[in-house]
C-alpha cells in the first residue's frame, strides 16, 4: 500500500503539471517563448536581395526640419527614391490628419506605386477603410478566429484613394510584449483587412484579391499566387522569421541605385517612432514589416501547428509516466538511462522539426516536467528504500548479528516479505529448574536481581547464538527460540545450531560456577533442535507484525527442548533430531540417546546427544 501510495503521489504531481500546462499560465507560456527566441539564434542569417530599408533619421530631419514634415516634403522623398530606381515602396508612417499645410493633394500625387499603413486600435475614429476582397476556401467564418479591433487608425482618404495599398501593422499581443508574430489579417466591423505586408505582396502580385483556407480549428493558411501558401496559427498570424539582413541608408545622405528593389520608408529619428521588442531585440515598425515580408516572399516562414500543444501534452504524458514507472520497478541505472533517452528523443524531435522545417516545438515544458517527475519518484523511491532499510534495521538489529543486518539493509531483497517457504534449523532453549531461583530472589525481596540475572543470562546466550549467524525469533520468559538459514540464506544452518548448543553448554558450566559463588541455587539448561521445512515471513497485521516461524519442525525443536537436562536424559543438556544430525559436518560426534514420542506425534522420534570435537 505504501509502495503505491508513492507512486501516486508522483504521479499526482505528474498530472498537476500537465493540468498547467493545459491551462497554460503566463509563467509557462513565458518560457516557450523565450525558448522559441533562442530557437531564431540558431538561423543563418541571410542577405536579402530584394528589400531595401531607408530610414528618415536625424540626417533626414537636419535637411527637412522637424516632424511632421510637410506633406510636399513627403512627396519629394518618394520623388527621390524613384530617381534613384525604386520598386514599389512601403511607408509605414501614417497620414490620418490632414495636412497644415494644405499639401495632402501634392503627395497624393505621388503614392502611385506605394503602400501605406493603417492601424487596428480600439481608439481608432474610422470604422471603415478600403476593403480588399476576399476568397474563403473551407468551414468556417474566418472573423470568429481572427484578432478584432473595434476602431481603425487610416489614412485621410484623398491618399488612401491615390495609393495602390493600405495594410494593418498591428503585431499580435505576447504575454511579455515581445512581437514575435504578426497577424496577416484583421477583424474590424466583421470585414477581414490585410496586413501592411500581405498587401505589399498583393500589390507586387498585380493581385486583385487573396485566398484564406479555415479549418474546423481556425485559419490554416493564407494564399496569394505564385507564392506557396503561408501557413498561420488559427488567428491568421504568422511567425516572424528574424534572420534576414538588409541594406539600410538614411535619407538625406547619398543613396545609390537601388536596381528596381522594393523599400521600406519609416521613421528611425530619436524621441518619434518608439522602437519595438523582438527576439532580435528593438527594431522599429517598417524594420519589422521589412522582416514579415521577406519572410512571405522566401516562403520560409516559422510556424507552430495547431496540433502542436496536443501533441506536446500526449507525447510528455506518455514518456514521464514510463519514466516514473522506470524508477519504481526497474534498477537505478536503468532508470537513469530511461530519464536521459526520454531527454535526448525529446529533443532530438524538437531539433529535428526546426533544423528541417522550421516548426516550433516546445522543449521547455518536457524538461521541466521530465526533471520534477523523475526527480520526485527518485526521493520517493530512495526514500520508500530508506524506510525499508530502517524497518529491517529496526526489526532484526536485535535479534540477529550485525554484519547480517547490515547484509539485509543493503539488499532487502535477501528477505522476502509475507511468507517463504524453505527448510531451516530451529533452536529452543530455557533454564531448568528457575523455579528455585525465583524463589530465592522472592524470599529475599529482590524482583530487580532476577530480572538482572535473567537479562545477564540471555544476554550472554545471546551473544553465541547471533556470533554464529543465527536469528532470534523471540524471548519467552527464560527461554530463547533461534533459527537458522532465515532472513539470509545459511547452508550449514544445522551445523551452526548444533555449535551454537555446545558453545552454551560450555558457558553455563562458566555461569554455575558464578552463580554458586553468589549464593544461588544450581542451574541447568536445556537446548532443542530439529531441522526441517517451515514458513517464515512477517507474520500479523499490517500495523503490527513479527519476523517468526510456523511449522512443524518448530514445534519439534520445542518438544525436544522439553525433553533436554530433565528426567532420564538429566546428562543431555543438548537433544538434536536424526534430520540436524544427518546435515551436520565432521566436526561432531553423535550419541544415539534413544527414541520418545512427543505430543503430536503417532510415530517415535529417534533423539542424539552431539558433542563437539
Amino acid at each position: 500500500m505504501k509502495y503505491l501510495t508513492s507512486i501516486w503521489t508522483t504521479l499526482g504531481l505528474v498530472f498537476l503539471l500537465i493540468g498547467m500546462r493545459v491551462t497554460d499560465p503566463q509563467i509557462i507560456e513565458q518560457i516557450r517563448l523565450i525558448s522559441f527566441d533562442n530557437y531564431q539564434n540558431t538561423l543563418e542569417v541571410k542577405k536579402s536581395d530584394q528589400i531595401i530599408i531607408v530610414n528618415i533619421g536625424e540626417a533626414a530631419l537636419g535637411k527637412n526640419g522637424q516632424w511632421p514634415w510637410p506633406r510636399s516634403y513627403m512627396a519629394q522623398t518618394i520623388a527621390d527614391l524613384r530617381s534613384q530606381n525604386a520598386g514599389l515602396i512601403g511607408i509605414t508612417t501614417m497620414f490620418p490628419e490632414e495636412d497644415r499645410f494644405k499639401q495632402d493633394e501634392i503627395l497624393s500625387q505621388y503614392l502611385q506605386g506605394t503602400v501605406l499603413a493603417q492601424l487596428g486600435d480600439t481608439n481608432g475614429r474610422s470604422e471603415k477603410g478600403p476593403y480588399v476582397g476576399t476568397a474563403i476556401l473551407g468551414e468556417g467564418e474566418p472573423t470568429d478566429y481572427m484578432y478584432t479591433f473595434k476602431g481603425l487608425v487610416s489614412n485621410i482618404p484623398v491618399l488612401e484613394d491615390a495609393t495602390w495599398g493600405v495594410g494593418l501593422v498591428n503585431g499580435a499581443p505576447e504575454v511579455d510584449n515581445i512581437t514575435r508574430r504578426i497577424p496577416l489579417i484583421g477583424n474590424i466591423n466583421n470585414q477581414p483587412y490585410p496586413s501592411f505586408s500581405l498587401e505589399m505582396v498583393r500589390v507586387l502580385q498585380d493581385e486583385k484579391s487573396y485566398s484564406m483556407r479555415v479549418g474546423l480549428d481556425g485559419i490554416e493558411d493564407i494564399m496569394i499566387p505564385p507564392y506557396a501558401p503561408i501557413k498561420t496559427d488559427s488567428t491568421g498570424s504568422v511567425w516572424i522569421n528574424y534572420s534576414n539582413e538588409f541594406d539600410t541608408y538614411e535619407y538625406g545622405e547619398e543613396i545609390p541605385n537601388l536596381q528596381a528593389k522594393i523599400v521600406l520608408l519609416g521613421v528611425s529619428a530619436a524621441g518619434i517612432q518608439p522602437q519595438v521588442a523582438t527576439p532580435a531585440g528593438l527594431l522599429y515598425p517598417h524594420q519589422i514589416q521589412a522582416q514579415v515580408l521577406q519572410t512571405l516572399m522566401n516562403g520560409d516562414s516559422i510556424s507552430r501547428p495547431q496540433w502542436a500543444d496536443a501533441a506536446e501534452i500526449g507525447i510528455s504524458l506518455i514518456v514521464v509516466v514510463l519514466l516514473v514507472l522506470s524508477v519504481y520497478y526497474l534498477p537505478i541505472w536503468a532508470s537513469g538511462i530511461a530519464f536521459f533517452a526520454g531527454l535526448m528523443s525529446s529533443a532530438g524531435i524538437v531539433y529535428y522539426s526546426w533544423s528541417e522545417s522550421l516548426i516550433l516545438l516546445d522543449l521547455t515544458f518536457p524538461l521541466i516536467l521530465y526533471i520534477l517527475s523523475f526527480t520526485s519518484a527518485a526521493f520517493n523511491n530512495f526514500y520508500k528504500q530508506f524506510k525499508l532499510r530502517q524497518q529491517i534495521k529496526g526489526q532484526f538489529s536485535t535479534y540477529i548479528s550485525p554484519d547480517l543486518v547490515n547484509q539485509l539493509v543493503k539488499n532487502p531483497d535477501l528477505m522476502k516479505l509475507g511468507g517463504d517457504r524453505r527448510e531451516m534449523t530451529f533452536l529452543f532453549m530455557d533454564i531448568c529448574g528457575f523455579t528455585p531461583i525465583s524463589e530465592h530472589y522472592k524470599n529475599n525481596n529482590d524482583p530487580e536481581g532476577l530480572v538482572e540475572l535473567v537479562n545477564e543470562f540471555l544476554d550472554k546466550m545471546t551473544k553465541i547464538i547471533l556470533n554464529n549467524g543465527g536469528t532470534i525469533d523471540k524471548y519467552m520468559g527464560d527461554c530463547i527460540m533461534a533459527f537458522w538459514n532465515a532472513p539470509l540464506p545459511c547452508k550449514n544452518h544445522a551445523e551452526m545450531a548444533v555449535l551454537s548448543a555446545c558453545e552454551i553448554e560450555e558457558e553455563v558450566k562458566y555461569l554455575q560456577k558464578a552463580y554458586e559463588d553468589r549464593g544461588l541455587p544450581p542451574i541447568n539448561v536445556g537446548t532443542g533442535i530439529n531441522t526441517g521445512t517451515c514458513i517464515v515471513g512477517n507474520m500479523g497485521s499490517e500495523k503490527r507484525f513479527d519476523y517468526s516461524v510456523i511449522g512443524d519442525a518448530v514445534n519439534l525443536a520445542a518438544r525436544l527442548e522439553a525433553t533436554a537436562a530433565r528426567g532420564e536424559y538429566i546428562n543431555n543438556k543438548t537433544i538434536i533430531s536424526r534430520d540436524t544430525m544427518l546435515q551436520c559436518g565432521p566436526g561432531f560426534a553423535f550419541s544415539d540417546i534413544g527414541t520418545i514420542t512427543v505430543k503430536g506425534k503417532s510415530e517415535r522420534i529417534t533423539i542424539y546427544s552431539p558433542t563437539k570435537l
